[in-house]
C-alpha cells in the first residue's frame, strides 16, 4: 500500500519516516518530497508498505501522532485526478508584460517599462522610443 503523509517537519529526511514506519511493519520505501530548486522538503512524503494489514495499522497509529512538534496527516494515498473538478496543477500558460496605464504588449523585466507606456521596451538609459 503507498501511504501519504502530510504536514511533516522540514527537518525530517526520508530515513527518519522510514523509521517511523518500521515500527508497525515492513517498509519496502520512504521519500520525502524535496523541492527541485532548493532541495528543501515540502513537508510531505510517500511510505510504500508491502502489507496492507500493516500499512493499515500504521495510519491508525501515526495520523494525527506529534513529530517533531507536528501534528501529522497519514492516510492511504489515493491516485491523482485527472481532469475534473478535484484537479489543478498543470501548466498554465502565462502572460508577459501588458499592464499600467493604457500599457500594450511588451517584456517587463527589473525596471524597464516602469509606469505602463505604449508598451515597447526601453532601455537603461532612459531613452523612450516615443518621441
Amino acid at each position: 500500500m503507498n501511504i501519504y503523509a502530510g504536514n511533516l517537519s522540514w527537518n525530517l529526511k526520508d530515513q527518519d519516516l522510514q523509521n517511523l514506519f518500521a515500527t508497525h511493519g515492513e517498509v519496502s520505501s520512504a521519500k520525502i518530497v524535496t523541492d527541485k530548486f532548493t532541495g528543501r522538503s515540502k513537508g510531505f512524503g510517500f511510505v510504500e508498505m508491502p502489507n496492507d494489514d500493516q500499512a493499515n495499522a500504521a495510519i491508525t497509529a501515526l495520523n494525527g501522532t506529534e513529530v517533531d512538534g507536528r501534528n501529522i496527516v497519514v492516510n492511504e494515498s489515493r491516485p491523482k485526478q485527472e481532469g475534473g473538478s478535484g484537479g489543478g496543477g498543470g501548466f498554465k500558460k502565462r502572460s508577459f508584460g501588458g499592464g499600467g496605464s493604457g500599457g500594450g504588449g511588451g517584456f517587463k523585466k527589473g525596471g524597464y517599462n516602469k509606469g505602463g507606456g505604449s508598451g515597447g521596451y526601453r532601455d537603461r538609459g532612459g531613452y523612450n522610443s516615443d518621441y
